[in-house]
């Protein structure tokens, strides 16, 4: 049997994740599952399965051909919250974009350069005069009234919800499924690479919560319909039970 070259798409079994690539076998039927990076935990995690989508001649021609199917296959998913394919071609992901950036960031940060070169007080006063330079100059968001800036928010809203774009890719239902999947994928990373709340013992758990406690319980707060004051709990309580509405409330300290 002859080596193949081919498209195909990995799937797991437990999770919806998904990743597409390419082959050229130097042997027939030779095992291979796919080259991710940044992803590759989710092989090291779930179980793979490979479907091949397309086969193409064993040539130069032919290859040349399996990576333009390639992608075609990963342009329209690259940002989909599913696909584990972080570049296609010279395109790359939000997120290997975004680790970048806090890739850079952290180097700034850490030798002094760029904004991190500067102090805050040197920053929040630079901050002022490009602030105060865009008034005079009526630039910016100073170059229109209130009105105008809020009516051209309302137009671009109403954009996204016609398109469904933005805020309105998904639905609410879509996104609570979506924030449940991510936050358990997030706590069983979490729990073997021990950060998080992982990396906090029972213990400190224990002690935070009850500073964070003492802390809310601190606080007081005016009843401003009746003049009644106690902490958060004893003050909702205490409007609940009056049928007096929540915001009528104001913190003391």
């Amino acid at each position: 049997m002859q080596p193949r070259i081919y498209t195909y798409k990995i799937t797991f079994e437990e999770v919806s994740y998904y990743y597409y690539g390419s082959k050229k076998e130097k042997n027939f039927n030779e095992e291979y599952w796919g080259s991710p990076v940044t992803n590759k935990w989710c092989w090291e995690l779930y179980t793979p399965k490979k479907q091949i989508l397309e086969l193409f001649d064993y040539t130069c021609e032919g290859y040349e051909e399996c990576i333009k199917i390639e992608n075609r296959l990963i342009k329209p998913v690259l940002n989909d919250v599913w696909c584990l394919n972080e570049r296609c071609s010279n395109f790359y992901s939000l997120k290997v974009l975004s680790d970048a950036g806090k890739k850079g960031g952290n180097s700034n940060r850490e030798n002094k350069t760029g904004i991190c070169g500067r102090s805050k007080e040197k920053m929040r006063e630079d901050g002022i005069k490009n602030g105060n330079k865009t008034k005079e100059l009526g630039l910016g968001i100073f170059s229109m009234t209130k009105e105008e800036r809020s009516q051209l928010a309302k137009q671009v809203m109403q954009k996204c919800k016609e398109n469904n774009t933005g805020i309105y890719v998904r639905s609410k239902e879509q996104q609570s499924v979506a924030g449940k999947i991510g936050g358990k994928i997030a706590a069983e990373k979490n729990r073997i690479t021990g950060k998080g709340l992982f990396g906090v013992s029972i213990e400190q758990r224990s002690e935070n919560g009850k500073k964070s406690a003492a802390t809310i319980n601190s606080q007081k707060w005016i009843c401003l319909e009746t003049g009644y004051i106690s902490n958060p709990a004893g003050l909702c309580s205490y409007q609940r039970s009056r049928g007096i509405d929540y915001s009528k409330r104001k913190k003391l300290s």
